[in-house]
């Protein structure tokens, strides 16, 4: 049963994942965690025509062994063989599946500073061929459990157990426990073109959010920037789904434009460590303060990471009966936990919910949207979350009532 299962849902993620095309380059990354699933995801690829297909795996002992033994000059050089697989990557643009399933906490006790410090050095030189391939590839990023996953999401469970239960609840929040899961995401990515149509039509200048766990905060938004959700597009014109699952709408808000506080709903899993039950105050933009009663130096490093990384770069629009959030599950995994609550994120922007984007300059589009080296999504839906939309003549139309759509 797990085995077709499996099956099914890696025919999910070639077909309406990346949607591959005829003879095209995918690059899986994954964990040590899941290899059995990694040669079903190969094998449909190849069955789907790929043109060749590479693994590049991770383990997190290893990654900590990594910051704990080299030096920083070391950890933060790009060596010219690195440059050189980035060009082939612009030339070339292979689709790339992006599989989670390592243990959230598995990287605690890591040298944090070592870490910001090797991406502090690193970005600079990488991020120009980053910018050049924004776009132009399909990518997708889903869950596989791995063992220590599956034992923080049911830590009453027996280990095989465990990994069993995050199967099932992997699939069911993903969409793909039907007879026909592409044909559910067909109807699913239609549903949230829907929602966005109707966001689009109301060109709203600022959403206001409040919730009674002390949430009250504004935030605006770009007059020429559009609500995104589902199904993506790459400038070849191909379409694909960049998350699996996905309940979000979203868009990027007005660069340097947020006031109020807000209050996490759910944990953030950050570089394999836990920030709880934290706050977030922003003044004319930029965090200017922040709490958490587990990880509070970390989310104070996190936004001083660099310029960007105290502005936001997205806010995301999911009702609080959204499939995931019925699940009743804290999946300490971003890609999961933040389908099931309305979030915001700090950091980048995305440069393709703008209007014509692809006319316009990186200096033209930056004078909007946020630019950082992280673009970290956090939790701030509630079951009683209000959001109300205002338009430049001063309307104001709910968008949420009672952590739902109000339309």
């Amino acid at each position: 049963m797990l085995v077709r299962r499996m099956k099914k849902y890696a025919r999910l993620i070639v077909h309406r994942g990346i949607n591959l095309q005829p003879d095209q380059h995918v690059i899986v990354y994954a964990s040590l965690d899941h290899p059995e699933f990694v040669r079903y995801l190969v094998l449909e690829l190849y069955r789907a025509k790929a043109g060749k297909v590479d693994v590049e795996w991770s383990y997190q002992p290893l990654i900590k062994a990594k910051y704990k033994h080299e030096k920083l000059k070391v950890l933060g050089r790009v060596e010219e063989w690195e440059k050189a697989r980035y060009e082939h990557y612009i030339e070339t643009k292979p689709a790339r599946i992006y599989l989670q399933s390592s243990d959230p906490a598995g990287l605690k006790g890591i040298n944090q500073h070592k870490v910001n410090r090797t991406s502090q050095k690193r970005y600079p030189i990488i991020k120009g061929y980053i910018d050049q391939m924004d776009n132009k590839y399909q990518w997708c990023i889903a869950g596989v459990p791995g063992p220590g996953w599956a034992m923080r999401v049911f830590p009453d469970l027996p280990k095989m157990q465990a990994v069993s239960a995050l199967w099932e609840a992997i699939m069911e929040a993903s969409r793909a426990n039907g007879d026909d899961p592409i044909k559910d995401w067909d109807e699913h990515n239609a549903n949230l073109k829907a929602r966005c149509d109707w966001l689009n039509e109301h060109k709203f200048k600022e959403l206001r959010f409040k919730s009674s766990n002390g949430t009250d905060f504004r935030v605006g938004l770009l007059p020429n920037a559009k609500f995104l959700g589902g199904r993506d597009k790459t400038l070849d014109g191909i379409y694909y789904n960049p998350n699996i699952p996905t309940e979000e709408v979203f868009t990027t808000p007005r660069k340097g434009d947020a006031d109020g506080i807000v209050y996490s709903s759910k944990p953030l899993s950050y570089r394999g460590n836990i920030i709880d039950k934290f706050w977030v105050r922003f003044e004319n933009g930029k965090v200017v303060e922040t709490g958490a009663k587990k990880g509070a130096k970390l989310l104070d490093s996190m936004v001083k990471l660099d310029e960007g990384a105290s502005m936001l770069g997205e806010v995301a629009l999911v009702p609080y009966d959204s499939p995931i959030s019925k699940l009743d599950l804290t999946f300490y995994n971003t890609l999961y936990d933040e389908n099931a609550a309305c979030h915001l994120a700090l950091g980048s922007g995305f440069n393709n919910t703008i209007e014509g984007y692809e006319n316009m300059t990186l200096e033209q589009i930056r004078e909007y949207v946020n630019d950082s080296m992280i673009h970290v999504d956090f939790m701030i839906g509630t079951e009683d979350l209000d959001i109300i939309g205002v338009k430049e003549n001063g309307e104001e139309v709910q968008v949420f009532k009672n952590g739902n759509w109000a339309f």
